[in-house]
């Protein structure tokens, strides 16, 4: 289960590796970044979600019906035979991992894979139920070259979120996402002058306070989400 090609660390998250693991006698794609420490990460992911240092990413795709009960172990096992070490954030995904999206805008990067097969308007009535087993996951990952307050990672995710369902909506889908949907935002950590990979060592912080998409690098961040989406989920609503 482990992966079948070395890793090669990169500040650039448009640089992020794709490594390949084995499950049910066959392999998937596992896509990895891993911009190394002086990064702070907001995720709603099953590994390594909250607020916090976090030294890689991992997106891992697993079969259809994946039925594993340990999926944070299961992901914990990936990165470790990916060598990466310390904290992170694991995703999983049905969807497929190999046909992700990039886009750029102002210095924020946004890397998206997505699967529609399952999904719906998030106020739907009735009681939540288990999602169905075809590919239905869009998971999210963002960098910025700027620190962001715990305040701002936060409006960071909800304006992701809000161009993810733009893009959904301007592509015809009767749908704000699927229930499965997962999101990563990285940013330098706020402490002194920044020297972390994603900012340029002359970079003065404090943190950006604000990330709404109204804001300057909340926009920058809506646009490039937006298009990554978009990209990924073109051709995926026959």
């Amino acid at each position: 289960m482990l992966p079948r090609t070395p890793l090669l660390t990169s500040a650039s998250l448009s640089d992020a590796g794709l490594l390949t693991h084995v499950e049910q006698g066959r392999e998937w794609p596992l896509l990895v970044w891993a911009p190394g420490p002086g990064v702070r990460m907001v995720s709603s992911a099953v590994l390594g979600g909250g607020i916090g240092t976090r030294a890689w990413v991992l997106n891992a795709q697993v079969p259809p019906g994946y039925d594993r009960s340990d999926p944070e172990a299961h992901l914990r096992e990936l990165a470790s035979g990916a060598g990466l070490s310390g904290p992170g954030v694991g995703l999983m995904t049905a969807a497929s991992v190999a046909d992700r999206r990039h886009a750029v805008d102002g210095g924020v990067r946004a890397v998206v894979t997505a699967g529609i097969g399952v999904r719906g308007w998030a106020a739907a009535p009735g009681r939540g139920t288990v999602a169905a087993p075809r590919p239905g996951t869009i998971n999210i990952i963002v960098s910025l070259p700027v620190a962001l307050t715990d305040a701002a990672l936060v409006n960071a995710v909800a304006t992701a979120t809000e161009a993810k369902t733009q893009a959904l909506v301007e592509l015809g889908a009767d749908a704000s996402g699927t229930p499965t949907d997962a999101v990563c935002v990285a940013a330098p950590s706020p402490a002194g002058r920044a020297t972390g990979p994603l900012a340029e060592p002359t970079d003065e912080l404090p943190a950006e306070p604000f990330a709404g998409p109204r804001s300057l690098w909340g926009a920058r961040l809506a646009r490039a989400v937006h298009a990554a989406t978009r990209a990924a989920c073109e051709g995926l609503l026959a």
